[in-house]
């Protein structure tokens, strides 16, 4: 009996837990970014269920930094089969990167980025436009997903 009211309170009162890692060089958003999209986190987690990259589509000059973070980061073992959300942040100024150019940039990526969901998202973290998609699209990638929890690694 136990058992049973047990499950029953967890399934009724317990939420389903996601992890998504946000990633991206300095000044490229994220904190404005999370700010907008009213998302907080009150730790930081060993595992993720998604990771949303964030770029600066204003500096062009950092673009091959960004790239090698983005390269490392999605050939991490750990993030095998964990969707991508790739922002392109600051589209809001006249002078930024359109999302082609930043594809183009990133091209030599896309054999790294395997079978998983990878997609590249316009946005303004500043006016919010964007912003929604991005994260609507998110979570739909981590929920189809969630039968693939993330890698466990024993540390020895």
């Amino acid at each position: 009996m136990y058992t049973l009211l047990s499950g029953l309170y967890k399934y009724v009162f317990q939420k389903d837990e996601y992890c998504v890692l946000i990633l991206g060089l300095d000044n490229a958003g994220k904190t404005t970014f999370l700010e907008q999209s009213k998302t907080r986190f009150s730790k930081y987690y060993a595992e993720c269920h998604g990771v949303i990259y964030v770029i600066d589509s204003t500096d062009e000059g950092r673009l091959p930094e960004s790239k090698r973070a983005f390269e490392k980061m999605v050939t991490s073992e750990a993030l095998d089969g964990v969707p991508i959300l790739v922002l392109a942040n600051k589209q809001d100024v006249e002078t930024c990167l359109s999302i082609p150019d930043i594809k183009t940039a990133f091209s030599d990526c896309t054999s790294k980025i395997g079978r998983r969901d990878c997609l590249t998202q316009a946005c303004s973290a500043l006016t919010g436009k964007g912003v929604r998609e991005g994260i609507e699209w998110m979570v739909k990638c981590v929920v189809r997903n969630v039968h693939r929890p993330p890698r466990q690694r024993d540390i020895t």
